[in-house]
């Protein structure tokens, strides 16, 4: 059986590989998997992402503001990111 590798599989598998204590824009993310305008997309999947495989809170917003986290909210993004050595 084939799988049909889908944009949103691109975009958790490039988030897997974002290094534990670094970060990436969504338009990195975005530009990284060959779809350089669509960051909001992005946001979108890591907004819906619930698989714990995928650290979606190394994703931040291009003017460095944290942004949302859907397991915690901004408060614990931040102390993941901080525990990580992000910031």
């Amino acid at each position: 059986m084939i799988h049909a590798v889908t944009f949103a599989d691109l975009v958790r598998e490039a988030v897997r590989h974002i290094p534990k204590g670094e970060t990436r824009t969504y338009g990195q993310v975005a530009a990284a998997i060959g779809r350089p305008g669509a960051a909001r997309v992005v946001g979108t999947i890591m907004k819906n992402n619930y698989d714990p495989t995928v650290p979606c809170h190394r994703v931040i917003r291009s003017d460095g503001k944290i942004g949302d986290y859907n397991r915690g909210g901004p408060e614990r993004k931040r102390a993941l990111l901080k525990a990580e050595g992000a910031i």
